[in-house]
């Protein structure tokens, strides 16, 4: 008897795992935009590379559900808008009153440009043409939202001005299709699946921002920056249109474990050819562009992973 219980005592410890796999959330945004299939490349670098990890995508509302998903530790893991993410962890704008300072960057992993769609035929040209007209300003609580809203007051529009919808990203596409808006706001990655889609059905136009509009929208918004979507990027576009962009940041709980933040971040640019031919917004994830365009203190575990790799941390990005 005594026999048998060492032998079963023997095999409950060969069956039970030396550590358990901890599972990871990284929050993303609409299954139509770049989060979800960035996000999801990430998830599956974590799962293959992070000894004893594992992680999963979720499809989320974005930016600024995002900041609070990590700050209550709902999410480990979330790509936001770095207006929304200085936003939050300064406690300003929509954020006055929930400031968020335990959101910590692991970095910026690509921009996002403003792209303001419209159908050829709408007579939509420039920012002034949208007044009267039906828009989608982006889902409630998005970096899209934020951006949009932002650049319109820099230039002396509001939500008075035009009748505002707040729909996602294949929300707005379908109703864009189907004419019941006339124009919509996406601020992504491009290209992006949901305007890719949108332009083999429909003849479409992006409407082009002019300097000065981005000179205000610069001055309303510092972490705003020009940036030009090139002819071709979709069917249809045949030249290229000025716009404004703005870095997308990976955040992660200051709490996060400092050894768990780096491995990640390690992973993340070790192997970023595989996140590349998953989609092509991961061309300009860089430690370069990282350095440079992530407006809040990293994590520990991330500092450790660039001066490792022989680069210099600004100190404004040092705890």
């Amino acid at each position: 008897m005594k026999l048998l219980r060492h032998a079963l005592a023997a095999l409950v410890l060969l069956s039970t795992p030396a550590l358990a796999e901890q599972q990871l959330s990284v929050a993303t945004g609409g299954t139509g935009g770049v989060y979800y299939p960035y996000g999801g490349g990430l998830a599956e670098l974590i799962t293959k590379y992070v000894d004893d990890a594992s992680a999963v995508a979720e499809v989320t509302g974005a930016s600024v559900e995002n900041m609070g998903l990590v700050s209550r530790r709902d999410s480990d893991l979330a790509l936001a808008l770095a207006d929304t993410v200085y936003a939050g962890v300064m406690g300003i704008g929509r954020f006055e009153d929930r400031k968020l300072d335990n959101v910590v960057a692991l970095g910026s992993v690509y921009p996002n440009a403003v792209q303001i769609v419209t159908l050829k035929d709408s007579g939509i040209t420039s920012l002034a043409d949208l007044k009267g007209k039906r828009v989608s300003v982006g889902a409630p609580g998005s970096g899209t939202e934020v951006s949009a809203k932002t650049l319109l007051e820099a230039n002396g529009i509001s939500y008075d001005d035009f009748e505002p919808q707040r729909l996602n990203f294949n929300e707005t596409a379908d109703a864009l299709r189907d004419g019941d808006i006339d124009a919509g706001f996406w601020s992504v990655g491009p290209p992006t699946s949901s305007i890719i889609n949108l332009a083999t059905t429909r003849d479409i136009a992006l409407v082009a921002i002019s300097d000065d509009e981005i000179a205000k929208a610069k001055q309303a918004e510092p972490v705003f920056a020009a940036y030009t979507l090139k002819a071709g990027i979709y069917e249809g576009v045949a030249n290229p249109v000025n716009t404004i962009s703005t870095p997308n940041v990976l955040i992660a709980n200051a709490e996060m474990d400092e050894e768990l933040a780096y491995r990640i971040t390690k992973v993340l640019f070790e192997h970023i050819a595989e996140l590349r031919a998953i989609h092509p917004a991961a061309n300009d994830t860089t430690i370069e562009f990282s350095l440079g365009a992530t407006p809040v203190p990293l994590h520990p575990g991330a500092i450790r992973f660039y001066e490792e790799a022989g680069a210099t941390v600004p100190d404004h990005l040092k705890p």
